[in-house]
């Protein structure tokens, strides 16, 4: 994996860079942005989305399904806890929701169609995201 280098540009624009490629970040108008990119929780929702389709897409290239087309559909929502059914951990305050739409397309049969369901809870953006995470400051700056 690369590390990842976020630098401000001017307003809300930031440069992200990742080994060979750049893309700029941004929040749109409404929020204060220039709308010149994708927000955080976009670019967040897009990690998400493409872990799911690879992997996916890799598990049933192994297995040599016909699996054609992965499309995958996200939005995220900040809610309270006690508006959300399927909260377990949290008790008090507000959590944030990702509803996803996820569609194969290709010659399947239904249990196949179940079982790439089943692997795409398993992408590894989605075991990140829902487990602990930790975020920690580096003394010297640098990410080794």
């Amino acid at each position: 994996m690369n590390d990842v280098t976020v630098t401000s540009l001017a307003n809300l624009r930031n440069e992200v860079h990742f080994g060979d490629h750049t893309l700029i970040t941004d929040e749109p108008i409404e929020a204060g942005g220039e709308d010149a990119g994708p927000d955080p929780y976009t670019l967040l929702l897009g990690a998400l989305g493409s872990c799911i389709s690879m992997t996916t897409m890799l598990y049933a290239r192994r297995k040599g399904w016909a699996l054609e087309r992965v499309t995958v559909r996200l939005r995220q929502k900040r809610i309270h806890v006690k508006d959300c059914e399927e909260c377990e951990r949290t008790e008090d305050g507000f959590v944030h929701r990702i509803e996803r739409a996820v569609t194969f397309e290709g010659n399947l049969s239904d249990e196949q169609r179940a079982r790439l369901e089943e692997i795409s809870h398993k992408c590894p953006v989605h075991k990140t995201l829902t487990s602990e995470i930790v975020i920690v400051d580096l003394k010297d700056g640098a990410v080794s």
